[in-house]
């Protein structure tokens, strides 16, 4: 009785350890990986199995195990300690995750909503209503879609990073390529973000404390300001261990972006229609005009309207939902993380996201009509640039735009350590130097070389569609078992299709992109 109150005693040791263990070969998919350990399962020696295979019995077959049952004690303490020791090595995205479902769509959604929501009145004003609700709607089924595939080639060979998925594809070149297109779309994306801090944040300074022209001021800077931004608020949210902490910003970034939301279908209602530009005439005082379409034709909303620069509206749509590299990430650290589940936060995301981007365009639209700007709230300081409300919603903007880099940050950071730094634990100094690098190479292009968001424009049109249609697609033809879905099955033609897609708009951006600078216009700018 005392050997079988013994066996019983040491069984809930093995079976508490088991779900880190099993929780831990799901994030990074250690079974999978090229080069990195073996899961706990592999890494014992064969005569483990049969006792783990028999472990879950003991109670039962103690009587006819009476000889190994020492032995069988020994393995099992082994066994516990080793997987407390792995629990205690666990590497950077190793850990059960803890981050709720609401977090996770805020963290999503921040992820999604960029600057490119100010230009969407602009391509709403060069398609038409109808035709920019179609081809909003088309892009975020597609943009579903395409993390459908993710989440799929992800749950199939049991990994949660974007460039082991393309190692499994392809091996070291799938790897890299997808680090790469990371890297570049997300340091893009950042510069893009620090640059409008640099150039709107002084101006609205400048507004709130009246002050009409600038004598030198080093808070009127914006190259000291984006530097004192970076370092008050995107450093220190940046290094945060888990991207499920920044749960709380993103929800307050995303607040700022209703709070936008809500004033620019407040003022659709207060402005008149034909407005008066108050830079064409500073003593202007609004009259009273009805906003009785009517009588005048520019006033009158287009439906489908098809000119020279509708074209290049459609990149600024094919990219309206970037959010790939981030999901990954924040599918490890979903609590009770499910491929279901997972699938749930990003619909919800993206049909949050589509909501409060077809409003705006709409009412942005409606305000202005053909008169709109491709940046919109420049378009409201022809109205008055001193008007409070706008200026409080250009610094609830900024504050969004702010709050999203560091979202944007940790997926780098992530590829980064994954191309590196492979087999290597969690290391805070490593962490913090990454996240300080990449934020001082980011203010040093923004302060001292402008020009180079140009460079970034063609970045982003090469790297945006590979991240969004083609790696998804390629890497779940190459992942998914033939044995699954043959190469002729449905869901593997219409990934192929959905590929082809991402080729298309990969050469409709560069194209256009190359027309720009061949015309020395910049009228396809106004990517995420």
């Amino acid at each position: 009785m005392s050997e079988d109150k013994a066996a019983e005693g040491m069984e809930p040791a093995p079976q508490a350890a088991a779900p880190p263990a099993e929780i831990n070969t799901i994030p990074n998919g250690k079974g999978h990986e090229a080069g990195e350990q073996t899961t706990a399962a592999a890494k014992s020696p064969p005569g483990d199995t049969s006792e783990q295979e028999i472990v879950p019995n003991s109670s039962q077959n103690v009587s006819s195990h009476r000889s190994e049952d020492l032995e069988a004690k020994r393995a099992e303490s082994q066994e516990f300690l080793s997987s407390i020791e792995d629990k205690k090595t666990t590497r950077f995205t190793d850990f059960e995750g803890k981050t709720s479902f609401g977090m996770s769509v805020f963290n999503l959604g921040n992820a999604i909503m960029g600057s490119g929501i100010l230009g969407l009145s602009y391509a709403m004003a060069n398609t038409g209503v109808v035709l920019f609700l179609v081809l909003l709607t088309v892009v975020a089924v597609l943009s579903s879609y395409s993390i459908h595939l993710l989440l799929k080639s992800s749950g199939i060979v049991g990994i949660r990073a974007y460039e082991q998925l393309g190692q499994r594809a392809f091996g070291t070149p799938g790897k890299m390529a997808a680090g790469i297109a990371i890297t570049l779309q997300n340091i893009g994306a950042m510069s893009s973000y620090l640059f409008i801090v640099k150039n709107e944040f002084p101006l609205v300074i400048q507004a709130f404390m009246g002050i009409t022209s600038s004598s030198g001021e080093w808070y009127l800077n914006g190259k000291y300001l984006v530097v004192l931004v970076s370092i008050s608020v995107i450093l220190p949210l940046a290094l945060m261990k888990q991207l499920g902490y920044l749960g709380y910003t993103s929800g307050f970034s995303l607040s700022c972006m209703v709070f936008f939301l809500i004033s620019v279908i407040y003022k659709k209602f207060q402005t008149p229609c034909p407005f008066t530009d108050f830079t064409l005439n500073s003593t202007a005082v609004l009259t009273a005009v009805t906003n009785d379409t009517h009588y005048n034709p520019s006033c009158t909303p287009k439906m489908v309207n098809l000119n020279s620069q509708t074209a290049y509206t459609i990149p600024i749509l094919a990219f309206a939902f970037v959010c790939h590299p981030e999901v990954l990430p924040i599918y490890t650290e979903l609590k009770n993380p499910s491929k279901k589940r997972m699938q749930h936060v990003s619909n919800i995301s993206i049909v949050v996201m589509y909501t409060m981007y077809f409003l705006a365009a709409l009412f942005g639209y409606l305000t202005f009509y053909g008169e709109v700007e491709s940046e919109l709230l420049h378009t409201y300081s022809r109205l008055d640039p001193y008007d409070t409300l706008i200026l409080c919603v250009r610094l609830a903007v900024l504050t969004a735009v702010t709050l999203t880099v560091p979202i944007v940050l940790f997926p780098v950071r992530r590829a980064i350590q994954q191309l590196f730094f492979p087999n290597k634990t969690f290391y805070w100094p490593r962490h913090i130097a990454i996240a300080v690098t990449l934020l001082t190479l980011i203010n040093l292009l923004v302060i001292f070389a402008p020009n180079i968001l140009g460079i970034f424009g063609i970045i982003g049109a090469t790297s945006a569609p590979c991240l969004i249609f083609i790696f998804p697609a390629i890497f779940y033809i190459r992942i998914v078992p033939k044995e699954q879905e043959p190469m002729r099955s449905t869901p593997k033609i219409l990934a192929a299709c959905f590929a082809g897609i991402g080729f298309l708009f990969m050469i409709m951006s560069l194209s256009f992109i190359i027309i720009d600078w061949t015309s020395g216009s910049s009228k396809g700018n106004g990517g995420h």
